[in-house]
């Protein structure tokens, strides 16, 4: 079943064009990760996908679709007394059982009476996720969650990811310019600058010109890092989104 999928997706600002003609759908349970270099438009599809941006094109949505989202930032001022058990009732209250699961699921179950302003980089991005997860989502969003962190501390936190999809089936859909992190913790993965480059498996993409002519021959072992062992069969298709009718605006409908 598609979650989400979207035909001919344009965005512009003040006359650019940040965005031109992508397509682009995600499956249950499936991690999907967009790269492109900085500028490229990457978080801008998240934003257009979740109808957070006007946008020319058709984005289709399953209906009742629940969404967890993890944000590139999140400003909290260190003065100001909210532990992450209070950080994890806004905007409502859950229930002691659902925090504790949703900590220790984000690898923060320590972090419950920690400040949020006390918290390091990764300690508060598991504070984040652990918020994304009391909704259980059926499609987990995350946009550069892991700015700031080394690399180790970037690899630990997507395999975090990883098996939180295997043990809730929830689809995952990651926006980064950490390529050598990333596109080994993926089903499939789409590159794009202002437009669809390439997609594909994170092993085919790595070898395609249009990747290479953006990021260079540098990232060859961005893939050694670990890899998955379930079947890519089904991700093969470079595009696998049935046409959807065109109009001067997005429109969202539900399927």
């Amino acid at each position: 079943m598609k979650l989400i999928e979207a035909d001919g997706l344009s965005v512009a600002y003040r006359g650019h064009n940040v965005l031109q003609n992508v397509d682009f759908a995600i499956e249950a349970g499936e991690i999907v990760t967009v790269v492109g270099p900085n500028g490229s438009g990457k978080s801008t599809l998240m934003r257009a996908l979740i109808g957070a941006l006007r946008c020319e094109g058709t984005i289709r949505r399953k209906s009742d679709l629940r969404l967890g989202y993890v944000p590139q930032r999140l400003m909290i001022d260190a003065a100001l007394p909210m532990t992450v058990n209070r950080f994890l009732d806004l905007p409502h209250k859950s229930s002691k059982a659902a925090k504790t699961r949703a900590l220790k699921e984000a690898g923060g179950e320590h972090l419950a009476k920690r400040q949020m302003g006390q918290l390091s980089g990764g300690q508060f991005q598991r504070a984040l996720l652990a918020r994304a997860l009391l909704n259980d989502p059926e499609l987990l969003i995350l946009d550069e969650p892991t700015q700031g962190l080394d690399q180790p501390g970037s690899a630990a936190f997507y395999q975090q990811i990883e098996n939180i999809r295997n043990r809730r089936g929830c689809a995952v859909l990651m926006v980064s310019h950490e390529l050598h992190v990333v596109m080994s913790a993926s089903d499939r993965v789409i590159c794009i600058n202002g437009h669809v480059c390439c997609q594909g498996r994170p092993d085919v993409v790595a070898q395609a010109e249009e990747y290479r002519a953006l990021f260079g021959t540098g990232t060859k072992g961005a893939l050694a890092l670990y890899r998955h062992e379930h079947s890519h069969a089904h991700h093969d298709r470079a595009a696998d989104v049935p046409h959807l009718h065109h109009k001067d605006e997005c429109t969202h409908d539900h399927v």
